[in-house]
C-alpha cells in the first residue's frame, strides 16, 4: 500500500474509514497507525501503512516518535532509505525528505556514505533557526512585522505593490522547495522596505536568513507551505486595498498560525 504525499498543507487529515488502525495492545502515544510493538529497524522488511497525516509527515511523525520513546536510541543508526520505503510502503523520496525533517529539528544527522544516525532524544526546547532560536524569532516577530503592514497598506507604491503581486502569484506557483523559501523572506522583506520605516526594514533584513530557515523547517516538518500560501494573499489583499487594519490582523494572524505550527513541533 503506497501512501500519497498529497494532502490539505497545514492541516491533518483523518484517516479513511478503510485504514488500519492501531492495535489495542499499542501503548498511550504510540503513532497513529504504527504498532508500537514494532522496532524501528525489523529484521524482515515487512510493510506497515501509516495513518495518512501526508506520507513524508507519517514517515516523520513514526521515526519522531521511536526516538523520543526509546525505540531507536542515541546513536542508533537508522536503516537504509531503501529498507524504510519499504517498511512504510511509500517512495524513496517520501523517506528522504522525512529524514530532513528529522535533521532540521537536531534529532539525527546524516552522514554522506555512512548513513543517518540518531544525535538527540528529544527536540530541543531552543531550537535555533539561522542565527536565532525558534523562541525569540516568535516572541519577535509580531512587534516587528504588524506595523510593517499596517503602514505598507498606507504608504506602499505602485511599484511596491506591483512587487508584492508577483512575488505572491510567484509562490503559488513555485513547486521547487528551495525557491519558495526564498521567495517567502523576500515577500517579508518587501513589505518591510514599504512601511517605510528603516528600523522595521533593516531587522527583518536582519532576521532574513532565520526566517528563511525557520519556513523551510516547517514546510518540511508541519507542511506549511499551501496554508502560507493563502495567508500571504489576505496579507497582500489588505495591503492593496490600502487597509491597515486589515493588514495587520492578516499578518497577525499568519505569524500566530506560523507560532502554532512552531509550538506543534517543539511540543508534539
Amino acid at each position: 500500500m503506497n501512501l500519497s504525499d498529497s494532502r490539505t498543507a497545514g492541516q491533518h487529515v483523518s484517516a479513511p474509514a478503510s485504514a488500519p488502525s492501531v492495535p489495542s495492545s499499542a501503548p498511550e502515544g504510540a503513532p497513529s497507525g504504527v504498532p508500537a510493538d514494532l522496532p524501528a529497524n525489523p529484521p524482515s522488511a515487512g510493510r506497515m501503512p501509516l495513518a495518512r497525516l501526508s506520507a513524508a509527515e507519517a514517515v516523520f511523525n513514526a521515526l519522531r516518535g521511536d526516538i523520543e520513546r526509546g525505540v531507536l536510541e542515541v546513536g542508533a543508526k537508522l536503516s537504509s532509505e531503501a529498507t524504510l520505503a519499504q517498511r512504510y510502503g511509500v517512495s524513496r523520496s517520501v523517506v528522504r525528505e522525512a529524514l530532513r525533517s528529522c535533521n532540521a529539528l537536531g534529532l539525527t544527522t546524516t552522514k554522506t556514505g555512512r548513513g543517518t544516525f540518531v544525535v538527540a532524544s528529544h527536540v530541543a526546547k531552543d531550537l535555533v533557526l539561522g542565527q536565532y532560536s525558534a523562541l525569540d524569532l516568535t516572541e519577535a516577530r509580531p512587534h516587528i512585522e504588524v506595523p510593517a503592514a499596517g503602514l505598507a497598506a498606507e504608504r506602499r507604491t505602485p511599484e511596491e505593490l506591483e512587487a508584492l503581486r508577483e512575488i505572491v502569484a510567484a509562490m503559488v506557483a513555485e513547486d521547487d522547495p528551495e525557491s519558495w523559501v526564498s521567495l517567502d523572506s523576500s515577500f517579508h522583506a518587501a513589505i518591510a522596505r514599504a512601511s517605510r520605516n528603516k528600523v522595521f526594514e533593516n531587522v527583518v533584513s536582519d532576521i532574513r536568513d532565520a526566517l528563511a530557515h525557520q519556513s523551510e523547517t516547517l514546510n518540511m516538518v508541519a507542511d506549511r507551505q499551501f496554508a502560507s500560501d493563502h495567508e500571504h494573499q489576505r496579507i497582500l489583499a489588505a495591503i492593496e486595498a490600502g487597509n491597515a487594519e486589515e493588514a495587520r490582523a492578516a499578518m497577525r494572524e499568519h505569524l500566530h498560525a506560523v507560532g502554532a505550527a512552531l509550538d506543534s513541533i517543539l511540543s508534539p
